[in-house]
């Protein structure tokens, strides 16, 4: 089956159908590439990503709701916590952000979840994309290196193989990895105070 592109208007769309057709309160806060879609930071995605908060009792019909609406509209959807994944940062759930996007859900609160904990997350899988996701957050401020330097302290300490599935050692490489990709292309072009011009 072919699938459309995902852009701002249709995540907008699903979006306002689930809230109409669930029809009671709880949380959804964008991942993935669905934030960039969302921030305008990239034009399309293959699939809207996010996590959910609903009620025990309202869990069954959300997932049944989310189901309905996506296939309708022919798109692929992911829920999924990324604490399932990897740790989380102290502090998570104060982080997370609006969306520059409108959106007329009146039940659902919409966000985007921690920026900190998805940029792990993208360095944890260390594919050539997610460095460039990752980037992405840096590139719009919504993570600071500094942020991110004081962050992994503590987390680090959390690590193991049920939910990153890699050693300490591994992340810290890849770390390391997105840093350099930052500083090479961050400093790019600029001069330092005491070069002469």
């Amino acid at each position: 089956m072919n699938r459309p592109l995902i852009d701002t208007n249709l995540v907008i769309e699903f979006i306002n159908k689930l809230d109409a057709q669930f029809d009671k309160p709880g949380e959804i806060l964008f991942t993935g590439e669905t934030t960039h879609v969302v921030e305008g930071w990239r034009g399309w995605s293959t699939h809207i990503e996010f996590a959910s908060s609903v009620s025990k009792d309202g869990r069954s019909l959300f997932n049944e709701c989310v189901r309905q609406i996506a296939d309708e509209m022919r798109i692929a959807v992911t829920d999924e916590f990324p604490g399932t994944v990897v740790p989380l940062p102290a502090g998570y759930q104060e982080r997370s952000r609006e969306p520059g996007a409108s959106f007329d859900a009146k039940k659902l609160k919409v966000l985007h979840f921690d920026p900190y904990s998805i940029v792990y997350r993208y360095i944890a899988r260390g594919l050539e994309q997610d460095y460039q996701m990752a980037l992405s957050f840096l590139e719009n401020e919504w993570v600071t290196e500094e942020e991110m330097d004081r962050r992994l302290v503590d987390l680090i300490k959390e690590f193991n193989f049920k939910t990153i599935r890699q050693d300490p050692a591994e992340f810290l490489r890849r770390y390391n990895g997105l840093n350099q990709m930052w500083n090479s292309t961050h400093n790019a072009g600029k001069t330092h105070r005491s070069t002469p011009i």
